[in-house]
């Protein structure tokens, strides 16, 4: 098995970075957009997409700013992989920006940059920020 990549996409919000990050780092919010359930105990969360659970820790959290994930199957094997929400804004303009951060293998790399573009699509129609 190949090694995976990082690789980092931006999207811009029209939402405060408040909002935004309840979306992104409470069981509910991420419910709301990334996976169909979410539940949380401590560090601990449960992602549900029909059938399937996944188990993820989360690994930082800085109010208003970021949130990272690691999934169990990548922390059990030793995997240095993650993936990151981190909020931004520019000084200037207000300009609200979310940068996502993940791994994948290079030749997966453009299917799972669709999936992330999906994923923030529908976010951004929850947050009513197109």
């Amino acid at each position: 098995m190949s090694d995976k990549i990082s690789y980092s996409i931006e999207y811009d919000f029209h939402a405060s970075k408040q909002m935004l990050f309840q979306y992104l780092s409470t069981p509910s919010g991420l419910g709301e957009w990334f996976a169909d359930n979410v539940n949380s105990r401590g560090e601990s969360f449960t992602f549900i997409w029909d059938d399937a659970e996944e188990y993820a820790k989360l690994l930082q959290k800085k109010n208003n700013e970021r949130v990272r994930f690691q999934w169990s199957v990548d922390e059990e094997e030793g995997n240095p992989y993650y993936f990151e929400f981190k909020i931004q804004v520019d000084d200037l303009t207000n300009d609200v920006s979310l940068i996502v951060t993940d791994f994948a293998e290079e030749d997966e790399l453009e299917e799972s940059k669709m999936l992330w573009d999906n994923l923030i699509s529908s976010l951004k129609q929850t947050l009513g920020s197109s």
